[in-house]
């Protein structure tokens, strides 16, 4: 009876703690959840030429984390078009969840509890040039075709066959468009999620800034947290926080950051507090963070020369006008994932490394910043692709000339540049966890049809 007696309370005790934490998850999920559709309902309605509420739907709202889907799905957004606001409410006692629209810099999303922004987005308009040529603007974007499909066009034809839900499909060659193709509504302005294509617009704002002379990327990353003496991340160098080789852990997989993107946290409290695992530049682990901080001790440099960092201004530069990066209540930019582009604008950013940081004979980037971001000089990950620093490698993929790179995000979203073909390609899709498009097939055929076209053009 005692042994009876003793398990009983040991059960007790063990059992209490599992309850209050599944009741602390199924919480945090479901304002999670009211944040996650916010956020998404506001970027989707109001960045680039916006979509209606049934897409958003069925579209931005379909295929997430499964903790949270359900909720999702199942609260309700108070849309506020006037003022540009979206609210959710998931509680009676708590204020709903909100997203603010601020013009130039997108969507804010405040913090859980939170009932007014602190900071509030760009004011700015955003230029229209529409009318300017290729590729500042859209005139003469398309290439000439005498008649019928052209030969990229007949290889991608049937996107199906590579898996995935596809949404668009641009295939440039020799900077002009070649293929371009939109489903379920989308065209040729309007705005979709990055994901982690993000990570690969935040490696070309730190080779802006290591042109104009602002940082080091081999020097230690500029995180203010980090400097008291002792620290083990203080060496902690930009390069390796772009290569994913910091050392650092976090509390969730690698591509998983919760609490700012759905949660509306900062940045800078989020990202700066986790401790050193690993020594630096010996292991590779995809990880939001690191470009996250990365992108912090860029915003430092900019600082430390009386300069504002603004993406949405440089990407105004190169004719990107429908591409919103989006920052915290703190003003810290959210370069992980929290980008909206059109896939015109993503081809824009293709011919900017195509030209190797060129943009209609000015140098915009480094020279040879493509090959820096390309370079497998930091730990590898496993699997068939390699990383450089914010760009993805496809040097091992059959069919795929070695000089391919690329920037990936989730749910199918994807720029590779083939720099000897003068080769471009862009997808964005909704893809989910049971269907993914295969992107290293999808280049492969249009490799091949360029192969078949210039064979055809000897003859």
């Amino acid at each position: 009876m005692l042994v009876r007696f003793v398990l009983g309370l040991l059960l007790a005790a063990t059992a209490a703690p599992a309850a209050a934490q599944v009741l602390a998850n199924a919480e945090i999920n479901r304002a999670w959840a009211a944040g996650y559709r916010a956020a998404f309902t506001c970027s989707a309605l109001w960045n680039g030429a916006g979509k209606p509420l049934d897409a958003i739907e069925r579209d931005e709202l379909t295929g997430i984390y499964p903790e949270i889907e359900a909720d999702v799905r199942l609260l309700k957004a108070d849309v506020d078009t006037a003022a540009k606001i979206v609210r959710v409410r998931y509680r009676d006692d708590m204020p709903p969840r909100m997203a603010v629209w601020g013009a130039s810099d997108g969507c804010v999303t405040l913090p859980i509890g939170a009932t007014s922004l602190p900071v509030s987005g760009g004011s700015r308009a955003r230029p229209n040039l529409d009318d300017r040529p290729w590729p500042m603007g859209d005139k003469g974007a398309r290439a000439p075709v005498a008649r019928g499909l052209t030969t990229f066009g007949t290889a991608t034809m049937d996107i199906q066959r590579f898996g995935g839900r596809t949404s668009a499909l641009l295939v440039l060659k020799n900077g002009k468009i070649a293929v371009e193709r939109y489903w379920g509504g989308h065209d040729l302005h309007t705005a979709q999620r990055t994901f982690s294509v993000a990570k690969s617009m935040a490696a070309t704002l730190i080779g802006r800034a290591v042109l104009r002379g602002l940082i080091d990327v081999t020097k230690p990353a500029s995180i203010a947290e980090w400097q008291s003496p002792g620290d083990p991340r203080s060496p902690i160098t930009t390069e390796q926080l772009m290569r994913m080789a910091s050392g650092l852990t976090s509390d969730t997989a690698g591509n998983r950051s919760d609490a700012i993107y759905m949660g509306g946290a900062s940045v800078r409290q989020w990202t700066t507090q986790w401790p050193l695992l690993n020594p630096p530049n010996t292991r590779y682990r995809y990880a939001n963070n690191d470009t996250l901080l990365a992108t912090l001790s860029l915003r430092a440099a900019a600082a430390k020369a009386g300069q504002a960092l603004d993406p949405n201004g440089f990407f105004d530069r190169i004719g990107m006008t429908r591409t919103f990066a989006e920052h915290d209540v703190n003003g810290d930019y959210i370069l992980s994932s929290q980008v909206w582009t059109s896939a015109r604008d993503l081809a824009r950013l293709g011919l900017l490394y195509q030209d190797d940081g060129m943009w209609q004979g000015a140098r915009l980037l480094p020279a040879d910043w493509r090959g820096f971001v390309t370079a497998p000089s930091g730990p590898q990950p496993e699997g068939p692709f390699g990383y450089g620093a914010g760009f993805w490698l496809l040097n091992e993929s059959p069919g795929v000339p070695g000089d391919a790179f690329g920037a990936f995000g989730n749910r199918g979203q994807y720029l590779v540049v083939i720099p000897s073909r003068r080769l471009i390609v862009v997808r964005q899709g909704y893809d989910d966890h049971k269907q993914r498009l295969d992107i290293a097939k999808l280049v492969a055929a249009v490799v091949a049809a360029d192969d078949k076209a210039s064979s055809s053009q000897r003859r």
